[in-house]
């Protein structure tokens, strides 16, 4: 659509007023909002703001940045009756009228555009959890809102009706929601939307928080994309399935049918380019200290470097598909969590394969076999590695791996590595009640 369709659209929608979405690089979602009178200079010219008040963003000397709205993510807010509201997703400028190199959106698009100039397409679909907690005002005791499990559909699973809220609200958002379901720990969600490019697959991972968020909230409830929120309950992932599409022979490029796995030869190595990157990744797609609580053996979150069919114990899984139905080949990638940047994610991850795909990586033999049962003998015999077990370790191999720092951008990587180090500091420094209770008057 154009400004004219727009404008005349907002005038049909009896839009009143305008929230311009962007993201940090830590994916928090920022707002700017104008009244719709306002609306037909930002689509034309942008909205002015402060881009040094941005972690990530510019400093003092250089503030001044503003947003430019994408068009196509035009969305009138459901929930909003009183006073009728839409939405846009912002790409954002610098004052001499060029993309800012910070931006996690631009970020993802140069990655695309590699992508693009090879010949192929970046496709992905991400299966986003998250928990429902009550909302009694207490951060370190939060209640949980249901005691469901995984696919229950019983009187325990009181969330049944607020996920249905949530899935027509994304309906009016353009999301074309293909599953929803309870998840194995109680009070645990999983929402999954239609397969797609990756860019708009990204805006729709932020459409989702932000629908997710605002409709627990006037539910009384608070939604969390913590990656472990709850002690000794699985925690929530982010699993991404991916495929490549060849843009000349208008076809899945990941698919073969001679092959005993029905992947091509370019699939395997942009498995191999993400099993080598994995642990530099790690730190953009389970970028919080929280993250590595979710990825310890036991709870289904992936740790050993591996690939495999049927093996969900795999950090990389190739998904079955119907007979005939090759367009559906794709690696299942299993290992981030929701709490992170899905622009940044999907960078790394489309720039590790392709650095596989350019050096024509040929990944190890797959591991069918539930490598949680496997013995550290076992391991090393089959050559078997592990993630990063700390965010002080991912950043440690982000600092070393110039693919995926690279994939980040002169601007956002040392940003990036220089705030997720101040992170894990800050958090090493704490005292918590686990260690006064194990040691207060034992030693």
């Amino acid at each position: 659509m154009g400004v004219k369709e727009i404008l005349s659209k907002a005038k049909k929608d009896k839009i009143r007023i305008v929230e311009l979405h962007f993201t940090d690089i830590h994916g928090m979602i920022k707002s700017v909002t104008i009244p719709v009178e306002k609306l037909k200079t930002a689509l034309e010219r942008g909205v002015w703001f402060d881009g040094s008040s941005i972690e990530g963003f510019t400093r003092i000397a250089e503030s001044d940045m503003y947003l430019k709205p994408d068009m196509d993510t035009y969305a009138v807010v459901p929930w909003k009756t009183e006073t009728k509201t839409c939405r846009f997703i912002c790409d954002i400028y610098t004052p001499d009228d060029k993309p800012f190199k910070g931006d996690p959106r631009h970020i993802l698009k140069l990655a695309i555009e590699k992508a693009k100039k090879m010949g192929y397409g970046y496709f992905v679909g991400p299966e986003l959890e998250f928990f429902l907690f009550q909302s009694n005002g207490d951060k370190t005791k939060p209640a949980l809102h249901d005691s469901g499990a995984y696919f229950d559909y019983s009187p325990r699973d009181l969330a049944t009706e607020i996920r249905n809220q949530i899935v027509f609200a994304l309906k009016e958002f353009g999301l074309d929601v293909e599953m929803l379901h309870h998840e194995v720990a109680p009070g645990q969600h999983e929402i999954d939307f239609r397969y797609g490019d990756a860019l708009k697959t990204a805006d729709n991972a932020i459409t989702l928080k932000y629908v997710v968020k605002s409709i627990a909230h006037a539910n009384g409830l608070h939604a969390t994309f913590m990656a472990k929120p709850v002690f000794g309950e699985n925690g929530s992932g982010m699993h991404v399935h991916q495929s490549l599409f060849d843009l000349k022979k208008k076809k899945n490029a990941f698919y073969d049918p001679k092959d005993s796995y029905f992947l091509s030869k370019i699939a395997k190595s942009f498995i191999a380019g993400q099993l080598k990157h994995i642990k530099a990744m790690t730190a953009v797609i389970a970028p919080t200290v929280n993250s590595y609580k979710r990825l310890v053996p036991g709870y289904e979150a992936p740790v050993y470097i591996c690939w495999a069919t049927k093996n969900r114990s795999a950090l990389i899984r190739v998904p079955r598909f119907f007979k005939g139905q090759g367009a559906s080949a794709r690696c299942e990638l299993r290992c981030g969590d929701p709490s992170s940047n899905p622009y940044l994610a999907f960078a790394v991850m489309l720039e590790s394969g392709l650095d596989g795909m350019k050096n024509k990586m040929v990944p190890p033999k797959p591991t069918e076999e539930d490598v949680y049962e496997f013995s550290e003998k076992e391991l090393t015999h089959k050559k078997i590695d592990t993630l990063p077990k700390s965010l002080g370790g991912a950043i440690h191999e982000l600092k070393r791996d110039k693919v995926v720092l690279d994939a980040l951008g002169e601007h956002a990587g040392p940003l990036y590595v220089r705030a997720k180090k101040k992170e894990f500091l800050d958090y090493s420094m704490q005292v918590t009640e686990w260690e006064k209770e194990k040691y207060f008057e034992s030693v």
